[in-house]
C-alpha cells in the first residue's frame, strides 16, 4: 500500500455571501472551526483567512456509485470498515462581508478550486455571492461547485424555488453550470454527496518541482506564549501557500517587500527552522495546502499578521519588487457587489484605487491612463510580484472598496530600499 502524503494536494477556497454558512460547512466537513481570532469569535463572523485540512476518503467495500460511502473518517460511516485516501486537501475560508473583500481577494489567490455557498433561504443571488463569483473568475480559479446552504430553515417547494434562481444566476455568468449540491452542514445533511463530487470533480493542477521555490504569506504569528522566558523563545511564523518549487528545514530564504521600518521597507532574510502542514511536521513542503514556516525572525515582526502581502523566495531568486505598476486593465461594465448593479466609473487621474497583487492589498494613485486602459500607478507600498501577473482592481464607491475589473502587470518601476 502506497504511504498517504503529508501534506494537503490542493487548496479549496470557500466562497460567497456573508453569514451563508461558509465556516459551519468547512466544519461539517473537517471537524475543524476555522473562525479563530478573539473578533470571529466574538461577531460570529469570518474576518480573517480561516483554514483546516480535511481527507476525502471513501469505504473500500462499498461501490463508487454510493455517495453514502464518501467521508472524511478513517472509518465508513455505513458499515465501519475502513476507507482509503482519494484526496488530501486544504480548505480555506473566506469571508463574505463587503468589507472584507479584500481579505476575499488574497484567499483567491491560493485557490486551485472553491466551494460557492449559497443559502437556500435568503433570494438568489445576494451582492456578494455575485462579486465573489467574478472574483473566482478574474483569478482563474476554474474549478467550481455550488453548495446550496441551509436547507433545513425551507420547505422542499422554497429550496426548489431557490435552487432554479441559482441556476439562472450561473447562467448568466459562466459558461457551463457547475454541479449545485443542497446541504444541511448544521444536521451533516448530504455532505457525503459533496465529498464524493469534491474528489471526482478537483483535480490538483500540475506542479513543475524543479521551479525556484516560491511562497505567497496569507497569515504570520508570534506563536510565544506572554510571559514565556527570552531563552525559550521561538522564532515567528510565516503561514501561506507555495506557490511552485519545494522549500526544505535549513533553507536560506529571502521575504520581500520585507518589514516596514523608519518608513521604508527592508527585505528581510532568514532560515526555515521547521516547516508544518496543521500539526503535521514535515522535512520539505512543496505546492498544495496552507503551509506554517517557523523561522529565525523577531517574532515581534510576524505577530498579528505584519508580515501578510509578502513574498517569499531563495535570496536574489524572487521577482521584482515595484514602486510603480504599469498595468494593462480590463474594466467591468457595472459594479457586481451593491444591490443595485452600478455603472463602472473607470478612475481617473490622481484618484485613489485599490490593487490585490498576490495576498498584498496595495493602495495606488493613478498617475495616467490611455484610450485602451492601459494604466500607470504610483503605489503607496510597494509590491513584489512578476511581470504578466494578474492583479485585481477595486475603487472607492460611497464607503467601500468595490471590485470594478482586473488586469495584468506589464513592467514599471523597481523599488530599491535606501541604505
Amino acid at each position: 500500500m502506497s504511504k498517504e502524503p503529508l501534506q494537503p494536494e490542493m487548496n479549496i477556497g470557500t466562497a460567497g455571501h456573508v453569514d451563508h454558512g461558509k465556516s459551519t460547512l468547512v466544519q461539517a466537513l473537517t471537524g475543524i472551526w476555522p473562525e479563530k481570532h478573539s473578533e470571529e469569535l466574538r461577531r460570529g463572523i469570518t474576518i480573517k483567512l480561516g483554514y483546516a485540512n480535511a481527507d476525502l476518503r471513501k469505504c473500500v467495500s462499498c461501490s463508487d456509485d454510493d455517495p453514502r460511502c464518501y467521508t472524511t473518517m478513517k472509518r465508513c460511516p455505513i458499515d465501519g470498515g475502513d476507507t482509503i485516501l482519494l484526496r488530501k486537501v486544504s480548505f480555506v475560508d473566506c469571508p463574505g462581508h463587503d468589507t472584507l473583500m479584500a481579505t476575499m481577494l488574497a484567499g483567491s489567490t491560493l485557490m486551485d478550486a472553491a466551494l460557492l455557498v449559497i443559502a437556500a433561504n435568503e433570494p438568489a443571488p445576494q451582492p456578494q455571492t455575485r462579486e465573489h463569483l467574478v472574483a473566482l473568475k478574474i483569478m482563474n480559479v476554474k474549478q467550481i461547485i455550488v453548495v446550496q446552504t441551509k436547507i433545513e430553515l425551507v420547505s422542499d417547494e422554497q429550496a426548489l424555488e431557490n435552487y432554479e434562481q441559482i441556476v439562472r444566476f450561473l447562467e448568466s455568468y459562466l459558461n457551463e453550470v457547475p454541479p449545485i449540491i443542497p446541504v444541511s452542514a448544521l444536521h451533516g445533511v448530504n455532505i457525503s454527496y459533496l465529498i464524493k463530487e469534491m474528489a471526482k470533480r478537483f483535480i490538483p493542477p500540475e506542479r513543475d518541482p524543479t521551479k525556484p521555490p516560491r511562497m505567497y504569506v496569507a497569515r504570520s504569528f508570534d506563536v510565544n506564549k506572554p510571559g514565556t522566558r527570552p531563552e525559550k523563545l521561538v522564532g515567528g511564523v510565516l503561514g501561506g501557500t507555495i506557490v511552485q518549487g519545494r522549500f526544505r528545514v535549513d533553507d536560506e530564504i529571502e521575504i520581500r517587500p520585507g518589514a516596514y521600518r523608519a518608513g521604508k521597507f527592508i527585505p528581510l532574510t532568514t532560515k526555515i527552522v521547521s516547516l508544518r502542514s496543521e500539526n503535521t511536521p514535515l522535512e520539505e513542503a512543496y505546492p498544495g495546502g496552507l503551509i506554517g514556516v517557523g523561522t529565525l525572525l523577531d517574532p515581534a515582526l510576524t505577530k498579528a499578521d505584519n508580515m501578510v502581502g509578502n513574498v517569499v523566495g531563495l535570496p536574489g531568486d524572487l521577482p521584482p519588487t515595484w514602486k510603480e505598476l504599469d498595468v494593462e486593465a480590463k474594466f467591468f461594465e457595472r459594479i457586481v457587489g451593491t444591490k443595485e448593479e452600478m455603472e463602472v466609473k473607470k478612475p481617473s487621474r490622481g484618484e485613489f484605487i485599490q490593487l490585490n497583487v498576490g495576498t498584498a492589498t496595495v493602495p495606488a494613485v493613478l498617475k495616467e491612463m490611455t484610450p485602451d486602459d492601459k494604466m500607470s500607478l504610483l503605489l503607496r507600498i510597494p509590491a513584489t510580484a512578476e511581470v504578466n501577473q494578474r492583479v485585481a482592481i477595486s475603487t472607492r464607491i460611497g464607503n467601500r472598496w468595490r471590485l470594478v475589473g482586473y488586469g495584468h502587470i506589464r513592467g514599471g518601476t523597481e523599488y530599491h530600499p535606501p541604505v
